[in-house]
Protein backbone atom coordinates (compact mmCIF):
# COMPACT_ATOMS: atom_id res chain seq x y z
CA UNK A 1 0.00 0.00 0.00
CA UNK A 2 1.37 3.40 -0.94
CA UNK A 3 1.81 6.08 1.67
CA UNK A 4 -0.62 8.97 1.31
CA UNK A 5 1.82 11.45 2.89
CA UNK A 6 2.72 14.03 0.22
CA UNK A 7 6.42 14.39 -0.48
CA UNK A 8 8.05 17.75 -0.86
CA UNK A 9 9.53 18.61 -4.24
CA UNK A 10 13.29 18.60 -4.62
CA UNK A 11 13.29 22.29 -5.53
CA UNK A 12 12.38 23.20 -1.94
CA UNK A 13 15.73 21.72 -0.92
CA UNK A 14 17.36 24.35 -3.12
CA UNK A 15 15.26 27.08 -1.53
CA UNK A 16 16.14 25.83 1.94
CA UNK A 17 19.82 25.83 1.02
CA UNK A 18 19.55 29.43 -0.20
CA UNK A 19 17.96 30.51 3.07
CA UNK A 20 20.67 28.64 4.98
CA UNK A 21 23.44 30.43 3.04
CA UNK A 22 21.89 33.86 3.70
CA UNK A 23 21.45 33.03 7.39
CA UNK A 24 25.08 31.87 7.62
CA UNK A 25 26.37 35.06 5.99
CA UNK A 26 24.21 37.19 8.29
CA UNK A 27 25.51 35.34 11.37
CA UNK A 28 29.10 35.75 10.16
CA UNK A 29 28.60 39.52 9.85
CA UNK A 30 27.14 39.72 13.35
CA UNK A 31 29.97 37.66 14.86
CA UNK A 32 32.62 39.79 13.12
CA UNK A 33 30.93 42.99 14.24
CA UNK A 34 30.80 41.73 17.84
CA UNK A 35 34.43 40.65 17.69
CA UNK A 36 35.48 44.08 16.48
CA UNK A 37 33.51 45.96 19.11
CA UNK A 38 34.47 43.64 21.98
CA UNK A 39 38.02 44.95 22.35
CA UNK A 40 38.17 48.39 24.00
CA UNK A 41 40.42 50.85 22.17
CA UNK A 42 42.57 53.42 23.91
CA UNK A 43 41.15 56.93 24.03
CA UNK A 44 41.74 58.44 20.58
CA UNK A 45 43.29 61.83 20.14
CA UNK A 46 40.86 64.52 18.99
CA UNK A 47 40.51 64.85 15.23
CA UNK A 48 41.34 68.56 15.19
CA UNK A 49 44.86 67.83 16.53
CA UNK A 50 45.57 65.70 13.45
CA UNK A 51 45.02 68.54 10.97
CA UNK A 52 47.92 69.38 8.62
CA UNK A 53 49.27 65.82 8.98
CA UNK A 54 48.32 63.07 6.54
CA UNK A 55 45.06 61.45 5.52
CA UNK A 56 46.20 58.05 6.83
CA UNK A 57 47.03 59.46 10.25
CA UNK A 58 43.73 61.34 10.44
CA UNK A 59 41.62 58.34 9.48
CA UNK A 60 43.15 56.08 12.14
CA UNK A 61 40.24 57.31 14.23
CA UNK A 62 36.91 56.25 12.67
CA UNK A 63 35.14 59.37 13.91
CA UNK A 64 37.41 61.62 11.83
CA UNK A 65 36.80 63.06 8.38
CA UNK A 66 39.66 64.24 6.16
CA UNK A 67 39.20 67.11 3.73
CA UNK A 68 41.85 66.91 1.01
CA UNK A 69 42.10 70.54 -0.29
CA UNK A 70 42.27 72.12 3.16
CA UNK A 71 44.24 69.23 4.75
CA UNK A 72 41.93 69.43 7.74
CA UNK A 73 41.05 66.54 10.00
CA UNK A 74 37.69 67.12 11.67
CA UNK A 75 35.09 65.23 13.64
CA UNK A 76 32.54 63.56 11.38
CA UNK A 77 29.29 65.56 11.60
CA UNK A 78 27.25 62.79 13.25
CA UNK A 79 24.00 64.78 13.22
CA UNK A 80 23.96 64.59 9.42
CA UNK A 81 24.13 61.39 7.43
CA UNK A 82 26.26 63.07 4.79
CA UNK A 83 28.73 65.82 5.63
CA UNK A 84 27.42 69.17 4.36
CA UNK A 85 29.34 70.86 1.54
CA UNK A 86 30.09 73.77 3.86
CA UNK A 87 32.29 71.40 5.87
CA UNK A 88 33.93 69.73 2.84
CA UNK A 89 32.68 68.88 -0.69
CA UNK A 90 31.77 65.19 -1.04
CA UNK A 91 34.32 64.47 -3.77
CA UNK A 92 37.11 65.91 -1.55
CA UNK A 93 36.01 64.24 1.71
CA UNK A 94 37.65 61.03 2.86
CA UNK A 95 36.26 58.75 5.54
CA UNK A 96 37.38 55.23 6.44
CA UNK A 97 40.05 54.96 3.72
CA UNK A 98 42.11 57.60 1.96
CA UNK A 99 41.94 56.22 -1.56
CA UNK A 100 38.13 56.49 -1.90
CA UNK A 101 36.35 59.81 -1.79
CA UNK A 102 33.06 60.04 0.03
CA UNK A 103 31.00 60.43 -3.16
CA UNK A 104 32.35 57.20 -4.67
CA UNK A 105 31.89 55.45 -1.32
CA UNK A 106 28.22 56.46 -1.19
CA UNK A 107 27.59 55.38 -4.80
CA UNK A 108 29.35 52.05 -4.26
CA UNK A 109 27.47 51.31 -1.04
CA UNK A 110 24.16 52.21 -2.72
CA UNK A 111 24.86 49.89 -5.65
CA UNK A 112 25.89 47.05 -3.32
CA UNK A 113 22.78 47.55 -1.18
CA UNK A 114 20.62 47.52 -4.33
CA UNK A 115 22.26 44.31 -5.56
CA UNK A 116 21.72 42.63 -2.18
CA UNK A 117 18.07 43.70 -2.07
CA UNK A 118 17.47 42.48 -5.63
CA UNK A 119 19.21 39.16 -4.85
CA UNK A 120 17.01 38.63 -1.77
CA UNK A 121 13.87 39.47 -3.76
CA UNK A 122 14.88 37.09 -6.57
CA UNK A 123 15.54 34.31 -4.05
CA UNK A 124 12.16 34.91 -2.39
CA UNK A 125 10.44 34.90 -5.79
CA UNK A 126 12.20 31.68 -6.82
CA UNK A 127 11.32 29.97 -3.54
CA UNK A 128 7.67 30.96 -3.86
CA UNK A 129 7.60 29.80 -7.47
CA UNK A 130 9.29 26.50 -6.54
CA UNK A 131 6.68 25.89 -3.86
CA UNK A 132 3.84 26.73 -6.25
CA UNK A 133 5.18 24.37 -8.93
CA UNK A 134 5.69 21.63 -6.35
CA UNK A 135 2.16 22.11 -5.02
CA UNK A 136 0.74 21.90 -8.55
CA UNK A 137 2.60 18.67 -9.16
CA UNK A 138 1.39 17.26 -5.86
CA UNK A 139 -2.18 18.33 -6.62
CA UNK A 140 -2.03 16.70 -10.07
CA UNK A 141 -0.62 13.49 -8.56
CA UNK A 142 -3.34 13.38 -5.89
CA UNK A 143 -5.99 14.02 -8.58
CA UNK A 144 -4.63 11.14 -10.72
CA UNK A 145 -4.63 8.84 -7.70
CA UNK A 146 -8.22 9.83 -6.85
CA UNK A 147 -9.40 9.20 -10.42
CA UNK A 148 -7.65 5.82 -10.49
CA UNK A 149 -9.20 4.87 -7.14
CA UNK A 150 -12.69 5.83 -8.33
CA UNK A 151 -12.20 3.85 -11.57
CA UNK A 152 -11.17 0.75 -9.56
CA UNK A 153 -14.20 1.19 -7.27
CA UNK A 154 -16.54 1.46 -10.25
CA UNK A 155 -14.98 -1.61 -11.83
CA UNK A 156 -15.39 -3.62 -8.61
CA UNK A 157 -18.98 -2.44 -8.22
CA UNK A 158 -19.77 -3.53 -11.79
CA UNK A 159 -18.14 -6.95 -11.24
CA UNK A 160 -20.11 -7.41 -8.01
CA UNK A 161 -23.36 -6.49 -9.77
CA UNK A 162 -22.63 -9.04 -12.53
CA UNK A 163 -21.94 -11.77 -9.95
CA UNK A 164 -25.20 -10.95 -8.14
CA UNK A 165 -27.13 -11.06 -11.43
CA UNK A 166 -25.58 -14.45 -12.27
CA UNK A 167 -26.57 -15.82 -8.86
CA UNK A 168 -30.13 -14.50 -9.27
CA UNK A 169 -30.42 -16.16 -12.71
CA UNK A 170 -28.98 -19.41 -11.36
CA UNK A 171 -31.61 -19.63 -8.63
CA UNK A 172 -34.43 -18.20 -10.73
CA UNK A 173 -34.67 -14.90 -8.94
CA UNK A 174 -33.95 -12.75 -11.99
CA UNK A 175 -36.34 -9.86 -12.46
CA UNK A 176 -37.49 -8.39 -15.74
CA UNK A 177 -38.28 -5.12 -14.05
CA UNK A 178 -35.61 -4.13 -11.59
CA UNK A 179 -38.19 -2.04 -9.71
CA UNK A 180 -40.63 -4.89 -9.06
CA UNK A 181 -40.82 -6.57 -5.68
CA UNK A 182 -39.25 -9.96 -5.14
CA UNK A 183 -42.60 -11.41 -3.90
CA UNK A 184 -44.24 -10.98 -7.32
CA UNK A 185 -42.40 -13.95 -8.86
Amino acid sequence: MQSMVPTRPTMSGLCGATVFVFASIFCAFIITAEAQTATPAPAPTPCALRSNTSCAECLQNVTCLWCTPTKQCMDYPARNILPPSSVCPLNDARWGVCWVNFQVLIITMSVLAGIIIIAVLVCCFCCCKCERIGNRREDAKVERQTRARKARQKERRTEMQLRHDEIRQKYGLAKDNPYSRMDDH
